[in-house]
């Protein structure tokens, strides 16, 4: 390697680490190392009889939505009222309809994302209503806020997706709000995002927005946008989700199904109970989409807590439901059905070690149980109330070394180095050999936020914590972002969509 060379690949390093070079990352990962699977067939089929007993004996609501009832009635359900019962292997035969990995497509066609198979896809923390940094503290969020965080994910390599309601922006109103938000991911962000699920009109007015950029043929065929929708554990589906998860499935767009299950409240302490509980109530949504578009694109989600039991209070990055998330990964692989699972989850009130070790315990369990779609891969903080722009930066970088990680190792004469060994010789050091050399640029992961220098060079500097530095980078990296381009037409549109929309209804604030 010549000089020139070297200089060249120091600077686009350099460039990269700085958030300029962040559109050279990666659409997404292929997982190059295998899932753990922690449960056997046999305990795997016990927890699937728990969950199809649960389905056929206590049975699940639908409530405010005859259409779901009259779905059901047609595909064979025994519905009495609001309260529905399935069969034993019903939904599965329902969901063998589903693709069991998709496309969604970005504006940017390099960003692009496979959601699915051995892709990992990471994107921000989701639904915050405050946000906090070291400056302000703790306030409830705006949009600014939610603009911020929208180009900070797209300044990362870290991310492949822009992510959805990243916080909460609260000076706008409730019915316009999700106006504003797609609009910021639409302009802000050229990777795939989500919308709204708040109201089936929302999730409409979300999806008509994806038509004016993608074309409405284009979005029939092709996923393009994403909804998160929560079922009301234990064991209720509300009108308000299950319309909105209908409004996805007839425009052939993806909706995530996901419970929330807090042991104890909202589920029962024991992890295989909240197992059951879960499979029972992701695969009566990921059906419900089926019925509405056969073959329309799902992901199978999953959100297991757990909660202090002195207290009431949850609790979040605990050890028994991340082992929990690996089994919903198994669960999910029999299904053929694309996994969401876990995240940077956390309790803690600030970005510390509280906050580092919880979110490291849960993300680490999505990776090995094989999530294809982690929500919540940043940011998440008080048990997600908060959206800390520090914990951003922190988290960004986990993810940062993730990518490395799901790497795997690589096996090649060149990898294996044994000329290395010939030229080095015993008793001498690697650094400055040719082998070296050739891979000082890329062989390690190189971290953007922890320090590595010797104590008395770090003291001198100022004896910065992670938080400090993590504030300073969120700072330099709004100050250097420059948003993607976009056709001025297709903006023109765009905002001429949003200004109708917001002008045609009055202000709802609650």
């Amino acid at each position: 390697m010549d000089e020139g060379q070297k200089r060249s690949g120091r600077a686009a390093r350099q460039a990269e680490r700085s958030g300029k070079g962040a559109r050279v990352g990666r659409p997404y990962i292929v997982r190059n190392i295998p899932t753990y699977d922690v449960l056997s067939e046999e305990n795997l089929i016990r927890i699937e009889a728990a969950a199809d007993r649960i389905l056929a004996e206590t049975g699940m609501e639908f409530r405010d939505d005859p259409v779901v009832l009259e779905h059901w009635r047609r595909a064979g359900a025994q519905v009495s009222g609001t309260l529905v019962r399935f069969e034993p292997g019903m939904l599965r035969e329902v969901l063998a309809d589903a693709p069991a990995e998709f496309v969604q497509h970005a504006r940017n066609p390099a960003r692009s994302v496979l959601i699915g198979g051995k892709s990992v896809v990471f994107a921000p923390a989701y639904g915050s209503p405050f946000v906090m940094d070291l400056d302000r503290g703790r306030r409830f969020g705006t949009l600014e806020d939610f603009r911020n965080f929208v180009m900070l994910a797209q300044g990362s390599p870290n991310f492949h997706h822009s992510g959805g309601t990243i916080c909460e922006p609260t000076d706008v109103p409730v019915n316009k709000r999700h106006l504003d938000m797609v609009l910021a991911h639409l302009e802000l962000s050229d990777r795939p995002f989500m919308g709204s699920v708040t109201a089936e009109e929302r999730a409409e007015d979300s999806i008509d927005m994806a038509r004016i950029v993608f074309g409405r043929d284009f979005v029939d065929a092709n996923c393009v946008i994403l909804g998160n929708v929560n079922v009301n554990s234990p064991l209720v589906w509300d009108g308000t989700m299950t319309r909105s998860l209908r409004a996805y499935a007839r425009a052939n767009q993806a909706a995530v199904v996901v419970p929330f299950i807090l042991g104890g409240a909202m589920g029962p302490v024991t992890s295989a109970g909240a197992i059951a509980q879960s499979l029972a109530e992701t695969m009566a949504g990921c059906a419900l989409t089926q019925l509405e578009r056969k073959g329309a694109p799902v992901i199978f989600g999953n959100f297991l807590s757990s909660m202090s039991l002195r207290s009431g209070s949850p609790t979040f990055g605990t050890p028994e439901p991340a082992i929990g998330s690996m089994v919903i990964g198994q669960l999910a692989r029999r299904l053929n059905l694309p996994l969401r699972c876990s995240g940077n989850f956390t309790t803690s009130k600030l970005p510390d070690a509280q906050a580092m070790m919880e979110g490291t315990m849960s993300m680490l369990a999505a990776i090995h149980c094989g999530a294809n779609f982690i929500l919540h891969s940043a940011g998440f903080l008080d048990g997600l109330l908060s959206m800390s722009y520090e914990k951003f930066m922190l988290d960004a970088d986990l993810c940062g070394s993730l990518h490395s990680y799901l790497d795997g190792i690589k096996i090649d004469d060149d990898q294996l180095a044994v000329s290395a060994f010939a030229e080095v010789g015993p008793g001498n050091h690697f650094f400055g050999c040719s082998h070296t050399m050739q891979h000082y640029e890329t062989a390690f992961w190189d971290s953007e936020l922890s320090d590595n220098e010797p104590f008395e060079k770090w003291e001198a500097a100022g004896s910065a914590d992670a938080a400090t530095r993590a504030n300073r980078l969120w700072k330099k990296r709004l100050a250097e972002f420059e948003p993607p381009p976009m056709e001025a037409g297709m903006r023109e549109a765009l905002h001429g969509y949003v200004a109708e929309k917001k002008a045609a209804a009055g202000d709802m604030w609650y």
